[in-house]
Order: structure tokens, then sequence, then C-alpha cells
């Protein structure tokens, strides 16, 4: 066994480094009989994934990710993906893992950050989908005793919403979107202020509370979700807001999104809590939902 290693956090997800790693799998004389192992959080998931989809035209990758972030969502569903300076995940395939193996006890290796913020993640699944998720994360206390303590379920609870989803639609273009709430306005947030400032289960607890804040205004979520949102990401002590929030670099990020086709861009709502709806609005109108 050959092992690469690279500079950890989102700004070191890019063609750069995929450059280096083509490198490295050239000189050790790798062939498609040959696989990749992708051992660690979400960045080393995409990458190793984004890799091997593409090296050679594709050749065998196992995932097993040692954070809750990659656990609950990057690991599962077959996106790879690696950032440029436009937006993130801007590069990438779809192409399935051979396995994935996930251990809780990895997660006992984890600082606090790093294993909070995955609980963006895992509160946007009962959200959208399982209400029990919900109901579960609503008795805990919110330290991260108690997200290891539940570690084995709530990981359980997100996976099986992502595979229902994924399983209908492996290539994003229905309901596997509903995976995206709080990702709109989370990823504009992850590349302006900086790959790595703002992690990622962060950007989407921001994204979460910022979307659903105006969709209620708007009167297209319940009233009172958003405080129930904020609450809840605030318990595991994630951030609800960022700063310097600026609305204009916001939007030119989002211009760049994935989930844009011409002039307009399909954003998630919470109709009501444990389902998703898609909802479909002119690019310009984004700047609405940027507003403060």
């Amino acid at each position: 066994m050959i092992v690469f290693d690279f500079l950890e956090g989102e700004a070191s997800k890019n063609l750069q480094t995929v450059n280096k790693v083509y490198e490295f799998l050239v000189r050790n004389g790798m062939t498609r009989s040959d696989g990749i192992v992708a051992l660690g959080g979400g960045v080393v998931g995409d990458l190793a994934g984004f890799v091997a989809s593409t090296y050679m035209r594709g050749i065998h990758f196992l995932q097993i990710p040692t954070s809750l972030t990659a656990q609950v969502d990057s690991s599962i569903g077959g996106k790879t993906g690696v950032n440029t300076p436009f937006a993130k995940n801007m590069v990438g395939t779809f192409t399935q893992p051979d396995g994935v193996l996930i251990d809780p006890e990895t997660l006992q290796t984890l600082g606090k950050r790093e294993l909070i913020e995955g609980m963006g993640e895992v509160i946007k699944y009962g959200l959208i989908e399982d209400v029990e998720l919900w109901n579960e994360l609503s008795a805990m206390d919110g330290s991260p005793e108690s997200i290891l303590k539940h570690a084995e379920s709530i990981i359980y609870r997100s996976c099986n919403v992502k595979r229902k989803v994924v399983v209908e639609d492996e290539l994003d273009n229905g309901v596997r979107l509903y995976l995206n709430f709080g990702h709109t306005i989370g990823h504009a947030v992850e590349a302006t202020a900086g790959y790595g400032k703002v992690m990622h289960g962060e950007a989407v607890a921001i994204g979460m509370v910022q979307i659903s804040r105006v969709a209620e205004a708007k009167g297209l979520m319940p009233k009172g979700i958003t405080k129930e949102i904020f609450e809840m990401c605030q318990k595991f002590g994630l951030p609800t807001d960022y700063q310097p929030w600026d609305v204009e670099v916001l939007y030119g990020a989002l211009v760049h999104d994935k989930k844009a086709r011409g002039k307009m861009i399909k954003t998630v709502i919470v109709p009501e809590l444990g389902s998703a709806a898609i909802n479909q609005i002119p690019l310009e109108e984004m700047k609405e939902y940027l507003e403060k």
C-alpha cells in the first residue's frame, strides 16, 4: 500500500492537488486494476473519489469517512468534486464507490468544532424527511457528549434518508435536490469567506436559517419554523450568521451555483417539518433571499 497525503481543508480540494495525485499515481505505476481508499473527512473523500473516477477513465475506490459530515453526507451518494475560485464543487462526477465503511468510533478523534459542524447536515435530514430524527435531536442536550452517545442512531437515520433520495434520483435532476436545503446560500458563504474559514456544516446551518427566514416571510414556509431551526442550530453550537455579510458578493457566487439553469435557480424549502419542496425562482430574486 502507498499513501498520498495533503494539507487538510477545503482550500486544498482543487485541481492543483488533483494533478499532484495523478502524478503520484503514475510514478507509482497505478493501473486500472488498482484502486484508491479514501481515509479521512469529506475533503479527502471528495478529492479521492474525483481522482479515482477520472484517472484512466475510472478505477476502483472505497470510502472510509472519519468525520461526522463525511459519514452522514459526502461519502454517500456518489458525488465527487473539487473547488474552483468561482464556486464549491464546480468540477466533479457522479461515480458510486465500491463501498462505504463507517465506524462511529472514529468520531472520538475529532476536535469539538469538527464534530459539531457535522450536525448541520444531520439537522437538515430531520427537517426535509425524518421527523423521528428531528425528535431525537430535540431530546438531546446538544453537547458533544450527547452527539457521541447518539452517533450510531443519527448516522444511520441520516444515511437512510440520503440513500432513499439517491436511489430515486441518482443524477440530481429531481428529488435529490431536496438534500441541498441550506446549501445554495451555504456554498456561497463558504466560497466568499475563503474555503475552510467557515466549515461546510456551519455554512449549511447559516444557509438554512437565512433561506427559511425569508421563505417564511414570503409565506412559503410555516410560521415559527425559522425559530425552531435557529434554536436547534444554536443548541448544538452551530453558527446562524456570518460577518461580513455582503449581498452583492454572495450573489456573485450564487450565479455559478450548479442548481442555476439559465436565468432561473432551484432553491429548497420546507413547507412542513419532515418534507421538502423545490422553489424555482428567477436568479435575480435570490438577492431577496440574501437580504438581512
